[in-house]
């Protein structure tokens, strides 16, 4: 399984997904986040693989 967390919730989604897929799953919007895997930000094409831990991190704009 893939594990996304966002904030303090954890969400499981099945490994080959892309990040995209993924976040349309949970019920996030993609640009409502940034994504990173390893320390490094990933992109809504990148396939998730068995065991990948994703932080979403919350983009917070304003004016």
């Amino acid at each position: 399984m893939v594990k996304l967390t966002l904030r303090n919730q954890q969400y499981e989604v099945k490994p080959g997904m892309t990040l995209l897929s993924s976040l349309e799953k949970i019920g996030v919007l993609p640009e409502s986040v940034i994504a990173v895997r390893n320390g490094e930000m990933i992109l809504e094409d990148e396939i998730l693989k068995d065991g990948d831990e994703v932080k979403l991190v919350a983009v917070i704009s304003g004016g």
